[in-house]
C-alpha cells in the first residue's frame, strides 16, 4: 500500500504530533469519505456557517489537498477556503453530494488499516508495531467507526476542514492542492 505510506508520511511531516487515532481519522476519510455526514445542504450550510463564524487563527494550509489513493477525495480546508472568497453553499453541496460520485468503500479501511502495523515496522509510523496493531483490531471489533480528532490534535493543529469528492467544486478541482 504505497499511497497509505506516503498519504500518512506527507500527514506526519505536516502534523507532527499526529497520534495514531488521528492517523485512523485520515484512513477513514480516505476510505469513506464523509459518509458520516447527515442533512440538507440548507442544514449542511447552517452549520459551516456557524463552524466558520466562530473560526479563530489556525495555521497556513492549503485550500484543498487530495487524501484518497484516486485524488478524487480531499479535505477542503475552510480558512483557505473562506480567505480566497469561496462560497459556502457550494461547498454545502459538495459535502452533500460526495457520498453519491465518491462510494464509501469499508473494504477500503480495512485494508488501509491492515498495512499500518507495517508501516510502524517500515518506521513511517512513530508508534510500536504492537501498539498499532492492537489499536487497528479495537477499532475493526467496533466496527470501523467514524472518529474526532485527539485532543492533542485539535489543540495544536486546530483543524476545520470538509472532506469532499474534489470534482464537486471545479474551480477548486483546477487549483492546485
Amino acid at each position: 500500500m504505497k499511497f497509505i505510506g506516503q498519504l500518512v508520511g506527507r500527514h506526519l511531516a505536516k502534523y507532527p504530533r499526529m497520534q495514531l487515532l488521528d492517523v485512523y481519522k485520515l484512513l477513514h476519510q480516505a476510505a469513506l469519505g464523509n459518509s458520516h455526514i447527515m442533512g440538507t445542504a440548507e442544514q449542511i450550510q447552517r452549520l459551516l456557517r456557524e463552524e466558520t463564524a466562530a473560526l479563530g487563527d489556525g495555521p497556513a494550509e492549503p485550500i484543498w489537498e487530495a487524501i484518497s489513493p484516486d485524488s478524487r477525495l480531499a479535505r477542503v480546508h475552510l480558512r483557505s477556503y473562506l480567505a480566497a472568497g469561496y462560497d459556502l453553499a457550494d461547498l454545502a453541496g459538495a459535502c452533500l453530494g460526495t457520498p453519491t460520485v465518491c462510494a464509501p468503500a469499508p473494504e477500503k479501511l480495512t485494508r488501509f488499516c491492515a498495512c499500518l502495523g507495517d508501516l510502524a515496522t517500515e518506521g513511517i509510523l512513530p508508534f510500536d508495531k504492537q501498539e498499532v496493531v492492537t489499536c487497528m483490531d479495537e477499532i475493526a471489533e467496533e466496527g470501523y467507526p467514524a472518529v474526532h480528532h485527539t485532543r492533542v490534535f485539535r489543540d495544536t493543529y486546530k483543524p476545520a476542514y470538509r472532506v469532499v469528492a474534489i470534482e464537486l467544486l471545479p474551480t477548486l478541482q483546477r487549483s492546485s492542492s
